[in-house]
């Protein structure tokens, strides 16, 4: 048993040669999705990043995209006025788009509208509006348009999953594309900061990043318990939870955060203590916690954009765990991090010798894993790749 040798998702970044700001632009993008985040799910190096600028074959535009070299491909174009004015170029984008569109909602072009030129193309293709952000600092600028892909590329997939996981069933690709992650905002009531940053969050939600909320104060309908409402939406959601001073004092806020990590769905942590907390609450580590001043709120973006890596990542992870789960004995349970002691909840060690944590790469530290032999020494942790390395030498 092994894992695809094609990668799950293949980025490919496409610029003009004349555009001055186009390798830079193309590094920040690369840098990222290579960054140690998505080595754990992806593979060794992070994902897959692939430029095209330079014309070659013809010596007229770049080669072309094989859609068959990834699960999935993204096409990311940055096109400026250089791109536009380049008939070869313009028409290398025509045929890629229409190849992409041959292979469904697993592979998509995403224009990126540096100026003004991509709405003379007549493409059908919406762009992302770069130029709209001329006013953000360049680095917040760049995040901006990472935070944009990496929800774009989530939803791809997420297509590719719901193929893996229903192959008979009647294709219905894009209403499945166009679902948005819902993100639950976790927050106290009982200090002047939490429903504060919980509502600049959201007012950020809605603006700029096609996603939606859950906000208990605006979204349990009326009559409806509100317990069972929260731990389902919960249980449907990417999670962040809003850490002011009284957070770990409340029962609910405790609660919201024990249900996500039983969940296994993405959970963040924006920090935004201002005086301090009593009791630091235990369940709240293993996994980001990004740093944003209670007052300023001014790192709203950067907790969004923290939170899609986290999206991005578990549908990488979930599309590992569809192609080898039916293989796996009984007693395995995949974890889409790194395990921790509330990984045990749950874990039927009656019904089997010996149970199994499957969890992403790297190895458990050796510390960490003394601590779980004390308190579960018939509890295997395995790595994705000690797992199947495993199984494969049994074979």
């Amino acid at each position: 048993m092994s894992l695809p040798t094609r990668p799950f998702l293949i980025v490919y970044i496409v610029w003009h040669p004349d555009f001055e700001d186009g390798g830079a632009t193309a590094k920040a993008l690369h840098d990222h999705y290579r960054r140690d985040v998505f080595k754990n799910v992806a593979g060794g190096t992070g994902l897959s990043v692939i430029y095209r600028f330079e014309p070659t074959g013809d010596g007229t535009a770049p080669l072309p995209i094989d859609f068959e070299e990834g699960e999935t491909a993204a096409v990311v174009v940055l096109y400026d006025a250089h791109f536009g004015a380049d008939n070869a170029y313009r028409t290398w984008l025509e045929e890629t788009a229409r190849g992409a569109d041959a292979h469904g909602l697993g592979s998509r072009v995403f224009p990126i509208a540096i100026d003004g030129t991509f709405t003379q193309l007549g493409m059908v293709e919406q762009a992302i509006r770069w130029d709209h952000w001329d006013k953000m600092e360049p680095k917040a600028r760049t995040g901006r348009l990472i935070s944009v892909l990496s929800y774009q590329f989530a939803r791809m997939l997420r297509t590719y999953l719901e193929r893996l996981r229903y192959p008979a069933e009647p294709d219905d690709e894009l209403q499945r594309y166009l679902k948005r992650v819902q993100v639950f905002l976790s927050h106290s009531k009982w200090d002047n900061d939490g429903a504060k940053i919980a509502l600049k969050i959201r007012e950020a939600l809605f603006k700029s990043d096609d996603l939606s909320s859950f906000f208990d104060v605006y979204n349990i309908p009326p009559g409806l318990p509100f317990d069972r409402v929260i731990l389902s939406q919960i249980r449907a959601s990417a999670v962040i939870a809003i850490h002011t001073d009284s957070f770990s004092s409340r029962t609910w806020c405790r609660q919201e955060v024990l249900e996500a990590k039983r969940a296994g769905v993405p959970l963040i942590v924006a920090n935004c203590i201002a005086d301090g907390d009593e009791r630091g609450f235990p369940y709240m580590g293993n996994v980001p916690v990004v740093r944003m001043d209670p007052v300023r709120a001014d790192r709203i973006d950067d907790v969004i954009g923290r939170l899609l890596d986290e999206v991005l990542k578990d549908f990488l992870w979930r599309c590992k765990v569809a192609l080898v789960a039916d293989a796996a004995e009984a007693g395995v349970r995949f974890l889409p991090r790194l395990p921790e002691l509330i990984s045990l909840v749950g874990l039927d060690r009656q019904a089997v010798d010996v149970a199994t944590l499957v969890y992403p790469d790297p190895p458990l530290g050796t510390e960490e894993q003394r601590l779980f032999e004390e308190v579960a020494p018939t509890v295997r942790l395995r790595s994705m790749t000690e797992w199947i390395a495993e199984r494969e030498a049994t074979r």
